[in-house]
Order: C-alpha cells, then structure tokens, then sequence
C-alpha cells in the first residue's frame, strides 16, 4: 500500500494520501488536504481559501471527532 504516494513527514512510517472536496459552489477541489495512512499518526496538511494548515484536529464527515 503507499506505492507512489509520499512518506508522512511525521511518522515515515505511513504515507500522505490526498482527499478531495467540494468547494462552496459545488466544484470539486482536487488534493485539498493530505493525511497520513496510520490513524495513530494523524499527520495533516490542509488547504483552506488559500491558506495552508498543518496538523488540525481530525473530524469524522459524521462531525464527530476521531
């Protein structure tokens, strides 16, 4: 798993996924956020309206924390 994909900044023991999402007019935003493959690491970066964020708390889509 990981193949292609690059090694957590953190941990180096996962990798850094992308995730896509959906902007406010409902166009897809490719790679808007980049996470860790092993959820005890958490590592995260985030793009959000231009800004970047690193290692914000991790929420389920449900709303709930993880």
């Amino acid at each position: 798993m990981g193949e292609g994909f690059p090694p957590c900044l953190r941990c180096d023991s996962g990798n850094l996924v992308p995730l896509s999402d959906f902007g406010g007019q409902g166009a897809a935003v490719h790679y808007k956020a980049w996470v860790c493959t092993l959820p005890s690491c958490g590592y995260n970066i985030k793009i959000r309206n231009g800004d970047i964020y690193i290692d914000e708390p991790i929420l389920s889509g449900a709303g709930g924390r993880r």
